[in-house]
């Protein structure tokens, strides 16, 4: 699973239209598609308070629940 760098969920909200700020988790770097869903925590890999569900499009963020 990402991690999203965002410390609310609000904020990643608050991104859309723009690239996200991530940590990848997995040793081979394959969860992270610049188009499609992507399943993302915060604000941190052992910090776990929220959870999204991140809508990408061309590396943007187009939307997120």
């Amino acid at each position: 699973m990402l991690v999203a760098n965002y410390k609310y969920k609000k904020d990643l909200k608050a991104r859309i239209g723009e690239r996200l700020s991530y940590t990848e988790t997995s040793l081979f770097g394959a969860e992270y598609r610049k188009d499609g869903r992507l399943v993302v925590v915060g604000p941190s890999a052992y910090n776990r308070r929220w959870f999204a569900e991140v809508l990408m499009r061309n590396g943007l963020i187009e939307g997120v629940k």
